[in-house]
């Protein structure tokens, strides 16, 4: 069997105990198919597992990695829609630093038109992260108002144009006036510099007292209650990581008197069956956006895959805006 490059975790820590190495080509089970990897994602949820904070779920690579965008190198029993060749980016439970990688066949879409491989490796776990929260779980409608905090990262980028696309009124946090910027050239009707402005002042103003009906949230900690104050009536929060800590204080009378909805997710150990229908909601709901250049994915920068640690480096900076990505 031939082998690969790819990046271990030689022990839980920072960047640096990422390194290159090299391990057999997987091959693909029943119902998978064997990607020939052109570009990898790298995301948040990959740092957590190199400091040992969120482990793989049972039968997954240990490599980081949870998207990938290549060529169909190999087929399994029952991954009848795809042929050898077939360019495709995919959500993965694993195993994404590597130039192979496995993943179900009902997870891999098809590369949209005109998008390469850099940008297709930057789709996935954004945008079934993004949907599920914001458009499922949180149920934003068009002519909705929406406030995304960390507007500049990939999630952030990612649900600004897409709430915006999708008929909303569109507000987003973010820690500069660069990023700011960026965040309203994608389709924000304000963004607010949390260092020097509060988030719940401006939105309050912006809506006439009213708040904002949806709330997506990576921060957690004293970010919680102001958020419940943001919130309208019948308001929707909607978390999905905690930079700021796993614990809040909530006054539940606001909770309750305002009617809120307080959820969020996530999306790693969801179900195989799970992931497919979002991937089937996704080709239907948004890829044509993609394909019609309507929406885009930013892109920050990218990195050689064996200088992985430096893109790690990169995304723990803050310093990016949009998403990073490793080429083999």
């Amino acid at each position: 069997m031939a082998d690969m490059r790819c990046i271990e975790i030689s022990k839980p820590g920072g960047p640096e105990v990422l390194v290159a190495a090299m391990r057999p080509v997987p091959e693909p089970a029943a119902g998978e198919i064997l990607i020939r990897v052109k570009a990898a994602g790298v995301n948040r949820p990959d740092a957590l597992q190199r400091a040992g904070a969120y482990d793989p779920p049972p039968g997954a690579s240990d490599l980081p990695g949870l998207e990938a965008a290549g060529e169909v190198a190999a087929v399994g029993p029952g991954a009848s829609r795809w042929k050898e060749g077939n360019a495709v980016t995919a959500l993965l439970p694993g195993g994404g630093y590597a130039e192979y990688v496995v993943t179900p066949a009902d997870h891999a879409l098809p590369v949209p038109e005109g998008i390469g491989w850099e940008e297709a490796a930057a789709l996935c776990e954004t945008f079934f992260t993004v949907w599920i929260n914001v458009f499922e779980r949180a149920a934003l409608k068009a002519g909705e108002t929406f406030l995304v905090h960390g507007g500049s990262s990939g999630i952030g980028t990612t649900s600004i144009q897409l709430a915006k696309a999708r008929g909303a009124r569109v507000f987003a946090t973010a820690g500069s006036a660069e990023k700011c910027a960026a965040c309203e050239r994608l389709g924000a009707e304000r963004a607010i510099n949390y260092r020097d402005e509060d988030f719940v002042e401006v939105v309050k103003g912006a809506t006439g007292g009213r708040g904002v009906d949806v709330i997506l949230d990576m921060v957690g900690g004293d970010y919680v209650p102001r958020n419940v104050r943001a919130l309208a009536m019948d308001g929707r929060l909607s978390m999905i990581a905690f930079l700021g800590g796993p614990k809040a204080e909530v006054n539940f009378a606001q909770v309750m008197t305002k009617r809120l909805t307080l959820t969020g997710s996530t999306l790693r150990p969801r179900s195989v069956q799970d992931k497919a229908a979002v991937a089937e909601v996704l080709e239907r709901e948004v890829w044509p956006l993609l394909a019609a250049g309507r929406i885009a994915p930013v892109m920050d920068s990218t990195f050689p895959l064996e200088k992985a640690a430096e893109a790690h480096a990169r995304m723990e900076s803050s310093g990016h805006i949009g998403k990073i990505v490793l080429v083999p």
